[in-house]
């Protein structure tokens, strides 16, 4: 995780524009975007005053910036202990949404029956899904795709039409991987 990633995502989470906060921290909006894309680095005083602008303490972000996971390993055997909620389906992140700049990645645990919803707000992003256990049906647009264990598919996401089902009669374990 960087330091630009997590003013972002804390910006992001207070629904604040970069306009309002580079106002309130007396900076360019330039200038903000810029660190928040890690092109550029704020002095301590310039990070004390965006962090002010967004209500959060300095320390706090710095803390988080150095809690970054350089690794997470999903062991198989965590894939049949998952504890699923209502909605039958439970979505194993490797990273948190801080440490995830260019591709999300997930082991997917699926209930029969059940379906997972599409990711909001995506355009021009690609996926792929490789059944680790069971199987699912992917619809995409006006195409049904049925894969089984071992089977995998890359695909460019269609959030108006697309779902992932598991309409098979035991749970279905599934590696995602999508660009953000």
């Amino acid at each position: 995780m960087n330091l630009g990633s997590v003013l972002r995502n804390k910006r992001k989470e207070k629904k604040l524009t970069l306009k309002a906060v580079s106002e309130r921290a007396g900076i360019s909006e330039g200038f903000l975007s810029q660190v928040e894309n890690n092109v550029n680095s704020p002095s301590v005083e310039t990070l004390i005053h965006i962090c002010s602008a967004m209500d959060i303490e300095a320390g706090d972000v710095l803390n988080m910036v150095k809690k970054h996971e350089p690794l997470v390993v999903v062991r198989k055997d965590e894939w049949n202990d998952a504890d699923l909620p209502d909605s039958g389906f439970v979505t194993r992140r490797f990273f948190p949404p801080e440490n995830r700049r260019v591709i999300d990645t997930a082991v997917l645990v699926l209930d029969p029956g059940k379906s997972l919803p599409v990711r909001k707000n995506i355009k021009n992003a690609q996926e792929v899904l490789c059944v680790l256990k069971g199987k699912i049906d992917l619809v995409h647009a006006d195409t049904m795709i049925s894969l089984s264990e071992g089977d995998s598919v890359h695909y460019w996401s269609n959030p108006e039409k697309q779902a992932v089902i598991n309409n098979a009669l035991i749970r279905a374990v599934v590696l995602w991987v999508g660009t953000l």
